[in-house]
């Protein structure tokens, strides 16, 4: 059995350490800055006595890194087997020709090398979907060999997990990069309790297309950053519980209106789709059989009052009624209580109304078909141009 393959068996076998264990992909040393000196010795034990050559491996390989002494000091021989006791004598005897000391340390060292509590970092921010629908999301931790673990990922609550990568950082970049995250007004990301976080990429790692798979770092991490406590909301759902709005003509209106201007949206479709709309509406407004051009725009209307039946069928209608409440969160976190009403009514319309009766929803579809619906007004205008 080959290292990385024991330490998988361990990952299995010793499952309150796997969020450590996986991540690494068999690296001792990345394992042992993963892991707090009694969770490397309890891991470097059970190797020893399941699989003793692999045990011997990650021991000595251990016993060459500086950290390593802590996690091999907290073994009791006597609780080996025969084999794994001399695989641990023998990374003794590499610790000793480092002029390593093997008696019991001394507690206050022990203490010292863990982060002080002042230090911890648990913080978890997101953003609000960009034009395409993408959510940046950043998780930081303290980690258990000090310094911190940075997740950052982007994710699209109809298009699944789109990037993730996990970073190590020392505690004063991550407060760096928390400062700078949260002075971006553009970006918009705001700090969200770490189990609402973990919803929200729980949500989107469920819609990820069977044809995409899910980033590799995400799979290694997956439960630790997006298993969240059950009946745990998404920073929309808060907001949705935390923000009073009815979708009453005149806030829909008004978010149509900043849909149009670009303040949200128009979170298009696969281009497929939006394709299959666009000539739809099109044929529509070319067909020949129509004499004239107020019977074109009242057929181009109804073209267009089709495709929102289709853009906006479940579970598309929930999935666009989430994202407004996405915004709803940043909004009413910081403070901007009117633009967090107009996003939950818009969310409330589009799990109340029907999407041709919808203006939000008939804005959304109308911007992501700018350049279409356009050509064809420019093309309606050049008709009624009288020639000589």
């Amino acid at each position: 059995m080959s290292l990385a393959r024991a330490l998988e068996a361990a990952a299995s076998a010793l499952p309150e350490h796997e969020d450590a264990i996986r991540p690494a992909n068999g690296d001792p040393e990345r394992l042992l800055a993963a892991l707090a000196p009694p969770a490397a010795t309890a891991v470097l034990a059970w190797l020893l006595e399941q699989s003793p050559d692999d045990g011997e491996q990650l021991a000595l390989a251990w016993a060459d890194l500086e950290a390593g002494a802590a996690a091999l000091r907290g073994l009791e021989e006597g609780k080996l087997g025969k084999a794994g006791r001399k695989a641990l004598r023998r990374a003794q005897h590499r610790l000793r020709s480092r002029g390593v000391e093997l008696g019991t340390a001394p507690i206050a060292a022990r203490v010292a090398t863990l982060p002080k509590l002042d230090d911890e970092i648990d913080v978890a921010l997101v953003s609000p979907p960009d034009p395409s629908g993408a959510q940046l999301v950043v998780v930081v931790e303290s980690s258990p060999s000090g310094g911190t673990r940075i997740f950052q990922g982007a994710v699209d609550l109809e298009r699944g997990i789109l990037e993730f990568r996990v970073l190590q950082a020392n505690r004063s970049q991550a407060r760096r990069l928390l400062r700078e995250l949260d002075a971006n007004a553009a970006l918009a990301a705001t700090e969200a309790p770490r189990a609402s976080v973990a919803a929200l990429l729980a949500r989107a790692a469920e819609v990820q297309p069977a044809d995409r798979a899910l980033p590799q770092a995400f799979g290694e991490w997956r439960n630790r950053v997006a298993r969240a406590p059950e009946g745990a909301s998404t920073p929309g759902a808060l907001a949705r519980a935390g923000v009073d709005a009815s979708p009453t003509p005149s806030l829909l209106r008004e978010v149509a209106e900043a849909v149009a201007a670009g303040a949200y949206g128009p979170w298009p479709p696969d281009f497929e789709v939006l394709h299959a709309l666009a000539e739809k509406v099109r044929d529509t407004a070319k067909s020949r059989l129509l004499l004239d051009d107020q019977q074109r725009r009242a057929q181009v209307d109804a073209a267009i009052g089709d495709a929102l039946e289709t853009r906006y069928a479940p579970p598309a209608a929930e999935r666009t009624a989430a994202r407004f409440e996405e915004f709803a969160y940043s909004a009413w976190k910081r403070g901007r209580t009117e633009d967090a009403q107009r996003c939950v009514a818009a969310a409330r319309a589009f799990r109340e109304q029907p999407p041709r009766d919808n203006p939000v929803a008939r804005a959304l579809l109308e911007r992501a078909l700018q350049p279409l619906l356009d050509a064809l007004r420019d093309e309606e205008a050049s008709s009624l141009v009288v020639r000589p």
